[in-house]
């Protein structure tokens, strides 16, 4: 091993040693595999650049060019049909290995991960939240709601919730149109999760779905058409829901709410996202009880 060679791994050994220092200094646990992982990794690049790059310097100095050189040439400049040196190709290999196995089961099985911490600190947060405020009255629901419609909702249903003058749903009016419900009939629903399953389109169709749509828009007001008699099926003569098991139509109850938001629905100008992943239970009783403020209640 000639002195080049001897003088680049010395150098890569105290850079060694000061990585050792740095990391006793600022308290890094090594028991940790990510931080073992990454020590390992410099310690081998430290060693591998120093002492590969002292061993070719060395060698370009002494070694001429042989071989057999092939029929291509640049400009004059050919290269020599060689293998590929053997430290080389068997580093390559190894790095390949190595990388193969670290995106597979190196890094995932046993590393910190920074998403990973964010969910538990929000969900740790949730569940304090939810203690917090899990008998909270009337008044701090509706303050809480209202901050929360203002942020996930306006967009669409604008800040006062009035859709954005009949582009989405009109909360202030609390009722949906007639072309809301037609279109429902039209095409069924299966999106809002109850336990009375999917609603099969064209329930009814022509004249029937004219009166049912005018008979529900309108508040369930008046003479019910025969024709509600499939609606009542599920949702039952008075248009509750039988008591949560289908949507409530007559009226936009916390119920049809919190469907609404975990699951999400179609709207008039677009999908409507479900928010089951973004809002706790109280802040979606909290949404409801400002929503249903909105028309008066």
């Amino acid at each position: 091993m000639n002195a080049l060679v001897i003088k680049a791994l010395a150098f890569a050994g105290v850079l060694i040693v000061a990585t050792l220092v740095v990391i006793k200094q600022m308290n890094i646990d090594l028991s940790d595999p990510v931080n073992m992982i990454t020590f390992i990794g410099a310690v081998a690049i430290a060693v591998l650049a120093f002492g590969v790059s002292a061993k070719y310097i060395a060698q370009m100095k002494t070694d001429t060019a042989s071989g057999e050189l092939a029929e291509e040439n640049w400009d004059g400049i050919g290269e020599y049909k060689n293998e590929l040196p053997g430290g080389w190709a068997y580093s390559f290999l190894g790095t390949m290995i190595w990388g193969m196995w670290y995106f597979t089961l190196g890094y995932p099985v046993n590393s910190f991960s920074q998403i990973g911490q964010w969910n538990e600190e929000v969900k740790a947060y949730n569940a304090k939240f939810e203690a917090t405020n899990k008998n909270a009255d009337a008044a701090t629901l509706q303050q809480m709601g209202e901050s929360i419609f203002l942020v996930q909702c306006a967009p669409c249903h604008g800040t006062t919730g009035d859709g954005l003058s009949g582009k989405a749903h009109d909360f202030v009016d609390g009722r949906i149109s007639k072309k809301q419900v037609l279109a429902v009939i039209k095409n069924g629903s299966n999106q809002l999760g109850y336990q009375m399953g999917a609603m099969p389109p064209m329930m009814a169709q022509g004249k029937d779905a004219e009166d049912i749509a005018a008979y529900v828009a309108g508040g369930m007001k008046g003479e019910q058409p025969a024709a509600f008699a499939a609606c009542a099926s599920c949702h039952g003569a008075d248009g509750k829901g039988m008591n949560g098991m289908a949507a409530n139509i007559a009226d936009y109850d916390e119920n049809l709410i919190t469907h609404v938001i975990k699951n999400g629905k179609k709207g008039a100008i677009g999908t409507m996202p479900a928010f089951h992943d973004r809002m706790t239970p109280v802040q979606i009783k909290a949404l409801a009880t400002y929503i249903k403020s909105l028309k008066g209640e």
